[in-house]
């Protein structure tokens, strides 16, 4: 049985429900990331001991599927968008969003399907996106494409920012830092690639690495997809 299947126990003395859990724990996540996360602080945040967490929630796990399904509500669009490519694209981007107002969602992202209402929903929105353009299994790996792309981006941009805060130092911060050394490196001329790509390469800040990213997926399923017939 899941946790959204098992009823809520009855209200006692401090009032709780797993909306109120769901919320605090959310709160707590956004502070100090999931490592803040535990029955007890979220008990002591409502005011609640930790063994009534215990009759909404079992496990520390459920937990998390709970503020994932929660956070999955700000992913889905308001409106259908007609072409596909769009439906993807912004459920792309406001999973970025999402991610980047909650970064504990990195952590979680790509682990199983989400089987809460919200979670649902947004494989619903995904599926139905691509419905009628191939067969099903054609579809169901360009999904797992696209979402392993925006999947592996978000962590990447979320380790980032993490480093940034860890170390105190921003992007330019850690290449002027780091730059010495690179130019050495370089100056060997064992690695003619990375060279060009450091000399030559032009620098694009992390929106604009995920959206042209996003779009280069987005061609190749759309490739696949002209040559699949439905």
């Amino acid at each position: 049985m899941t946790v959204w299947d098992r009823p809520e126990p009855p209200t006692r003395p401090v009032p709780l429900d797993r909306e109120r859990i769901v919320a605090a724990a959310i709160a707590l996540a956004d502070e100090g990331g999931l490592e803040a996360v535990s029955l007890r602080k979220v008990g002591a945040r409502l005011n609640a001991g930790p063994m009534r967490l215990y009759g909404y929630i079992s496990t520390k796990e459920e937990l998390f599927d709970l503020m994932v399904d929660e956070v999955q509500a700000e992913i889905l669009p308001e409106e259908r968008p007609g072409d596909w490519r769009e439906a993807l694209r912004i459920l792309a981007h406001r999973t970025r969003q999402a991610a980047l107002r909650h970064e504990w969602l990195a952590d979680l992202l790509g682990r199983r399907p989400s089987l809460g209402p919200n979670g649902l929903a947004v494989t619903e929105a995904t599926l139905s996106a691509l419905d009628g353009l191939a067969d099903i299994d054609t579809v169901m790996r360009a999904v797992e494409t696209v979402s392993a792309y925006f999947n592996g981006a978000i962590r990447r941009e979320i380790a980032n920012l993490r480093a940034e805060r860890a170390t105190g130092l921003s992007k330019r911060d850690w290449q002027r830092a780091s730059g010495p050394h690179v130019t050495r490196m370089l100056a060997t001329g064992r690695f003619p690639a990375l060279a060009k790509a450091v000399h030559d390469g032009t620098d694009v800040d992390a929106e604009e690495s995920f959206a042209t990213g996003l779009d280069w997926v987005l061609d190749a399923v759309a490739a696949k997809l002209t040559r699949s017939p439905a």
